[in-house]
């Protein structure tokens, strides 16, 4: 008999949930509901406008305000680009195929994925992808990627990637990539690439590369290449290190190079640059270019400074066109601008005009 009884109270229970689907999907395909006790708070099955509570429906359109527990089985009319639902606001628990509203602040999971076509604040995630057309903040995830048009802002993770129109802000981990259009800002890991247009701002580690159009700063660590206008901090590079401005501590495994390096840098096959300012270390050369500067310590096998040294040079071949309160210290020394007879001397050479 508890049998029986049990199996009738499941079969009532899925008779009333088929008819609550079936309320919901008719209530939206004629922008009508059914609300319980009122039609301003309580249960809604169908496109209720503004709703408090726990509400049922097969597609929004034209929603205005809804609280509590929103589950859409089915798309806006037009995905994230409906702006019939541009200024609706959902706050709460969001759950469908893929939930989505004008604002969405709370919790919005989607079985494909989640948005917002302007905001999305609180903890977003969809088997495929996660975005907003404007800003989204909290814990972001998505299967293939998380995005924002405008700030993203939290922590993001992308199967694949994760990206923003403007600054990406905080733990941000992509699969492949990371990138932003203007800053980005936290700890940041791409298995690929890493990138802003921006800057990109302290802990970066990209599997191939790291960029940013302006400037990177902090500790960065690149399998290839990482490099910027302006390069900061500690740069740790597989291949090469490089910018107009590289200052701090920049590690590459053949080269460290810019118009301007300052600071410790070791490059396992060579260093160069224009002006040179403070300890520079190479496994084969170290380069200055014609009417360039060093200031400070260079030592390789062979020191090529075409223009003006004061400091020291080591090496087993030495060559500057001229020293200024320096020397050079090595098997061969060459100073171009000495008197003759000085030019080339060995064990060291200085300033003989």
């Amino acid at each position: 008999m508890s049998i029986i009884c049990l199996k009738r109270k499941k079969g009532l229970l899925a008779g009333v949930m088929a008819g609550f689907l079936l309320a919901a999907g008719a209530g939206s395909a004629f922008g009508q509901s059914v609300d319980i006790p009122s039609k301003r708070w309580g249960i809604s099955f169908g496109n209720s406008k503004e709703f408090t509570g726990l509400r049922f429906n097969f597609r929004d359109r034209d929603t205005v305000r809804i609280t509590g527990v929103n589950i859409t089985l089915w798309t806006p009319r037009k995905g994230f680009e409906d702006r019939e639902n541009e200024n609706s606001v959902v706050t709460g628990l969001s759950l469908g195929l893929v939930p989505s509203a004008g604002t969405l602040t709370g919790v919005q999971i989607g079985l494909l994925g989640a948005g917002g076509i302007k905001n999305v604040v609180g903890i977003t995630g969809g088997l495929l992808g996660a975005g907003s057309g404007g800003n989204m903040t909290g814990l972001s995830f998505g299967g293939l990627g998380v995005g924002a048009g405008g700030d993203l802002t939290g922590i993001n993770i992308g199967g694949l990637g994760a990206g923003a129109g403007k600054n990406l802000i905080g733990i941000n981990i992509g699969g492949l990539g990371i990138g932003a259009g203007e800053n980005v800002t936290g700890i940041s890991f791409g298995g690929l690439g890493l990138g802003a247009g921006g800057r990109l701002t302290g802990i970066n580690i990209g599997g191939v590369g790291v960029g940013a159009g302006e400037r990177l700063a902090g500790l960065t660590f690149a399998g290839i290449g990482a490099g910027s206008k302006s390069v900061r901090g500690l740069t740790i590079a597989g291949i090469a290190v490089g910018g107009e401005d590289v200052r701090g501590l920049s590690l590459a495994g053949i080269a460290v190079g810019g118009e301007h390096v300052g600071g410790l840098a070791v490059g396992g096959i060579a260093v160069g640059g224009k002006q040179m300012s403070g300890v520079f270390l190479a496994g084969a050369f170290t380069k200055i270019v014609e009417d360039g500067r060093l200031r400070g310590v260079v030592a390789s096998p062979f020191n090529h400074l075409k223009g003006t040294v004061t400091g020291l040079s080591l090496g087993i071949v030495n060559y500057a066109y001229r020293i200024e309160k320096g020397i050079q210290i090595g098997l061969v020394n060459i100073v171009r601008e000495n008197k003759p007879g000085l030019r080339v001397l060995p064990v060291f050479n200085a300033d003989f005009r």
